[in-house]
């Protein structure tokens, strides 16, 4: 997973009252006056630092991070939020410690056996976006069946980005629309922005309308390069392990408090 903290407007401490008072702040379906994203993306980011600072092994900062991904899938779901994203583990993870990836990979495997039972009965819809060549044989089949099972699912979208480089997306759709045009199946002069994002692999779900970073620090990390043009970004200082619904609210506050405008002045909306 993605991994000093700095100070911004938009970077929201622990001790800030979006955090302390979230449940006051919000309501279960939308807050003290603005609407609730649709599609909210997540950096899960300080499950080393958490671990680290409590003298134990980043093994166990990602085994208590996986108890934050129940807590972040139920309270995405309790405030009206769509579709929710997880960065869980990028291309450039692969060059980490063999026996941390083997651990990541362990939680993967575990994940994808316990859980998926329960999201199907909840009416949730697994996706997985990201390189599958370099997964073990396994974990794709059992990424597969995980799909398979709750394709018609509606309640909910959870979508986990693994192996996952934002660059390589953009290539890979770059490579797709080249053979099309080609093969005289895309005329050149009609790409757009549009066509573009179609071969994406998000292609079936809305770009985010907000972006949530723990652990303080402050960069997209090759997550989500296209599809977060117009996203608003919140940046928390507490660590992965320790996000829960009311860091999620307090990130969904602050969502409502913005303007978005889309490159507009006021007077031109």
């Amino acid at each position: 997973m993605p991994e000093a903290p700095i100070s911004s407007p938009h970077t929201l401490s622990d001790d800030r009252p979006e955090a302390a008072n979230a449940t006051a702040l919000l309501t279960a379906k939308g807050g003290e006056g603005g609407a609730v994203p649709r599609h909210v993306a997540i950096i899960m980011d300080g499950n080393g630092r958490w671990a680290s600072a409590r003298g134990l092994p980043r093994t166990a900062g990602h085994r208590r991070g996986a108890d934050a991904v129940r807590r972040s899938l139920e309270a995405a779901g309790e405030l009206g939020i769509e579709y929710l994203t997880l960065f869980g583990f990028s291309s450039e993870n692969w060059g980490r410690p063999e026996a941390e990836v083997n651990d990541l990979m362990g939680l993967l495997r575990r994940y994808l056996r316990s859980e998926i039972a329960e999201m199907h009965e909840k009416g949730v819809r697994l996706r997985v976006i990201g390189d599958r060549s370099r997964l073990e044989p396994d974990i794709v089949s059992l990424i597969e069946d995980a799909e398979r099972r709750t394709a018609d699912n509606r309640r909910f979208n959870m979508t986990v980005a693994l192996s996952y480089s934002g660059r390589e997306e953009i290539a890979l759709a770059a490579r797709r629309i080249a053979r099309d045009a080609a093969a005289g199946r895309l005329s050149p002069n009609s790409i757009d922005p549009e066509t573009f994002g179609a071969h994406l692999s998000t292609a079936e779900m809305p770009d985010p309308d907000l972006l949530i970073r723990t652990s303080g620090e402050q960069r997209l990390s090759n997550f989500l390069l296209w599809q977060l043009a117009y996203a608003e970004l919140v940046f928390i200082d507490c660590l992965w392990p320790d996000f829960g619904q009311a860091e999620m609210k307090a990130a969904v506050t602050e969502f409502q408090r913005r303007e978005r405008r889309y490159g507009l002045s006021v007077s031109a909306r």
